[in-house]
C-alpha cells in the first residue's frame, strides 16, 4: 500500500512544479506518484519574481509584469526598458490553484498531509518516514533541507538573501506601476549589502521589501522600522498594510547535490537550484524541472543529474567577496549597472551568456577584489 513509483517530498514551488510536469506527460500516466507535505499549500505565502522574453507558461497566473526596471545606487541610477525581457511577479495562491486544478483528476497522483521526518537510501530503493507511516519508492524527489551541514562547513561561504516585505495600499494613486525597482541601494548599508525592492502592482498598491545579502538575520522589528522609514522619506504616509511576508534563502555554492543517491535526488533550494549570487529560484526551477523530467524518462543515474558550470564559479567569487567585505555589494552592483546594459546583466544572471560575453561583463566590475578572490581559490 505504501509503495510508489515516485515520491515528492515537499509541496512548495519545486515539488509542485515537478508533479505538474509529470501530470502533463503521458509517460507518467501509469506511475503511482505521492506528494508529502505537512500542509496543502493554497494561500499567498510566497511571492516569486523572474524575467523572461515574450510570453511564458506561467503568464496565466501573473499578478503583474513590468517592461521597465529602476536601479539606484550612489554610483549609478537608471530607469530603463528591459525589452525583449519582461519582469514578472507571481503570488503563490494563483500558482497553487493552477497546480491543484491540474492534479484534481489524476487518479495516479496522491497527496498526503503529513510531516516528513527523514528520507533514507536503502539497497535498491528509498524510504520516507513521516510522523505516522513509512513509504517506499524507486525515486524520491526531495525539496526539504533536513541537515544544517551546509551552514557548518567552511569550504564555501554561506550568506542569506533575507527580507521582510509590506504589501501596502494607499488612499490615492501613489506609484508608477510601469517600473519595478530592482534594487535601491540609496539606504544606509550599515556594513552590509542592503537594498529596497519595490513592486508596484497598481497605482495605489505595492510591495516594499527590505532585503539584505548578508550572513546573519536581523530582528523582525529592524526590517519593519527601515521600511516605515523609507516610506516616510518618500512621503508615503497615508497607507494600509494589507499583508506582510518574510523569507530567507541560502546564498551558497555548497554542493547540495552531493547527497543525491541511487534512488534520491534533491530539488529546489535543497538541490542547489537557487542562484547562489542572487537567491533567485523560480526561473531556475522552471528550467531544472523540464530537464529533470527528460532525465527521469531516460532512466539515467540520479547522482549524475547536476552539472557544475562556469556560472557556479562566478557566483563563488562574488560570494567570497561579499563574505569577506559584505559592505561592497552596493559598489559591485552599482559598477555593474553603470557599465553594462540591463539586458546583458539579465542574460548573464540567466546563465545564457557566452564566455566572451562573460569576460566583457566581469572586466567592467572592480577588478582588485575579483583578482584576489580568484588567487585565494586557486592557491
Amino acid at each position: 500500500m505504501n509503495n510508489y513509483d515516485y515520491i515528492i517530498v515537499g509541496g512548495g514551488a519545486s515539488g509542485l512544479m515537478m508533479v505538474y510536469r509529470m501530470s502533463k506527460d503521458s509517460f507518467f500516466d501509469n506511475k503511482k506518484i505521492l506528494i508529502l507535505d505537512k500542509e496543502k499549500k493554497a494561500t499567498n505565502n510566497r511571492t516569486w519574481c523572474f524575467w523572461e522574453k515574450n510570453e511564458g507558461e506561467w503568464d496565466d497566473v501573473l499578478t503583474k509584469s513590468w517592461k521597465k526596471i529602476l536601479f539606484k545606487s550612489p554610483i549609478h541610477s537608471l530607469e530603463d526598458s528591459i525589452f525583449p525581457y519582461q519582469y514578472k511577479m507571481i503570488r503563490s495562491e494563483k500558482f497553487y490553484h493552477k497546480i491543484w486544478n491540474q492534479l484534481a483528476n489524476k487518479t495516479n497522483i496522491t497527496f498526503i498531509e503529513e510531516a516528513v521526518l527523514s528520507i533514507h537510501q536503502e539497497e535498491n530503493s528509498a524510504k520516507v518516514i513521516t510522523s505516522s507511516a513509512t513509504f517506499h519508492s524507486k525515486v524520491v524527489l526531495n525539496s526539504i533541507i533536513f541537515s544544517d551541514e551546509y551552514k557548518k562547513q567552511t569550504k564555501f561561504p554561506v550568506l542569506q538573501q533575507h527580507f521582510v516585505g509590506f504589501f501596502i495600499k494607499t488612499s490615492e494613486d501613489s506609484f508608477n506601476d510601469e517600473s519595478a525597482t530592482f534594487m535601491d541601494f540609496k539606504i544606509p548599508q550599515k556594513g552590509n549589502t542592503r537594498f529596497m525592492y519595490i513592486l508596484p502592482y497598481s497605482k495605489n498598491e505595492a510591495l516594499f521589501e527590505y532585503t539584505l545579502f548578508s550572513e546573519n538575520l536581523l530582528p523582525i522589528s529592524e526590517y519593519e522600522i527601515e521600511i516605515e522609514k523609507y516610506l516616510k522619506e518618500k512621503n508615503i504616509t497615508n497607507y494600509t498594510i494589507t499583508e506582510k511576508e518574510k523569507g530567507s534563502i541560502p546564498m551558497t555554492c555548497y554542493h547540495f547535490w552531493k547527497n543525491n543517491s541511487q534512488n534520491i535526488i534533491h530539488i529546489g533550494t535543497a538541490g542547489g537550484w537557487s542562484k547562489a549570487s542572487t537567491g533567485f529560484t523560480f526561473k531556475n526551477t522552471t528550467k531544472k524541472t523540464i530537464q529533470l523530467i527528460a532525465y527521469l524518462k531516460g532512466g539515467k543515474p540520479l547522482q549524475s543529474f547536476h552539472k557544475i558550470n562556469k556560472f557556479w564559479f562566478y557566483d563563488l567569487l562574488l560570494l567570497d567577496i561579499l563574505h569577506e567585505k559584505n559592505y561592497l555589494g552596493s559598489t559591485l552592483f552599482g559598477e555593474l549597472f553603470k557599465r553594462t546594459s540591463v539586458q546583458n546583466i539579465l542574460k548573464f544572471l540567466d546563465e545564457e551568456t557566452s564566455f566572451i560575453e562573460d569576460l566583457k561583463i566581469l572586466m567592467k566590475m572592480p577588478p582588485a577584489n575579483f583578482i584576489r578572490a580568484i588567487f585565494r581559490r586557486i592557491f
